[in-house]
């Protein structure tokens, strides 16, 4: 489930990315997540029978103000294909209440291998294996954040900026002409991004969802740009194909919340 090699924002993209409702998260929650510094993850219980498989995970996220976060993912196979699908929830509650939703897959019947207990599940279904390990498993999941929290103290939040000095005056008008939103930066922005001494970009958010019954890609860059005062002045790019003809489009917006609003109401309403 968890690849011990791969850094906490590799860790993050690959759990926004698989998550069917995660433009149901909070923004903000979203933004802390981008200041996580390690990561621990847990499996909390599982549910196995001969149609239905779910399993709850608990992802808890060591934070640069020391803080932590817990986001819930439940993985199951109840989807119309029977294919694995994966949502991710702020409270343990929500995870649970999502979980006793799912129906069985047609067809299913359930079996008690030997040694199993007979009876229903949490939910009221019959189970093969359901098993919770809120005790032993929260114990460890401390552990870890003490662990975490060592990392921290031994590993600073990361580096300041890196700003690339190429022609980023020009890099920010092709950024802002490409823009397709009727709501883009304006005149003013433009103006201040004429002094663009060094620039840098990077990706904050990818993903695939389904809009409308079709595939769409959403994908959000940061252009940060370092100016003659030595301010510095970020720009927000969505490139989606959540288009009538599946085309690839450019908006851009003058903050990341706009541009995550944007985004989310490009993959819910067309």
């Amino acid at each position: 489930m968890s690849d011990p090699y791969e850094t906490t924002e590799e860790h993050l993209d690959r759990l926004l990315g698989r998550a069917l409702n995660s433009f149901d998260l909070p923004d903000l929650t979203v933004e802390r997540l981008g200041t996580a510094l390690a990561h621990s993850t847990a499996l909390h219980s599982s549910h196995h029978s001969s149609g239905l498989h779910r399993e709850t995970f608990k992802h808890a996220f060591l934070l640069t103000d020391g803080s932590s976060l817990m986001l819930w993912e439940l993985v199951h196979n109840a989807g119309r294909d029977g294919t694995t699908q994966h949502e991710l929830y702020l409270e343990q509650g929500e995870a649970r209440l999502s979980a006793s939703r799912l129906p069985r897959p047609r067809g299913a019947e359930s079996r008690t291998p030997p040694g199993a207990a007979q009876g229903g599940g949490a939910d009221g279904r019959g189970t093969d294996f359901d098993t919770d390990l809120d005790a032993d498993l929260d114990a460890d999941l401390d552990a870890d954040l003490e662990i975490l929290a060592a990392l921290m103290a031994t590993h600073p939040p990361a580096a300041p900026r890196i700003y690339a000095p190429d022609n980023s005056a020009d890099h920010a008008r092709r950024v802002l002409r490409r823009a397709e939103n009727t709501d883009r930066p304006g005149e003013d922005t433009a103006r201040v991004l004429r002094g663009a001494l060094a620039h840098q970009i990077t990706q904050a958010f990818g993903r695939q969802c389904n809009v409308e019954g079709r595939d769409a890609g959403f994908t959000l860059y940061e252009h940060a740009f370092l100016l003659l005062d030595g301010s510095e002045v970020s720009i927000w790019e969505v490139e989606h194909t959540a288009t009538p003809d599946g085309r690839h489009m450019c908006e851009v917006y003058d903050t990341e919340h706009a541009a995550r609003d944007a985004m989310e109401l490009r993959a819910r309403v067309r």
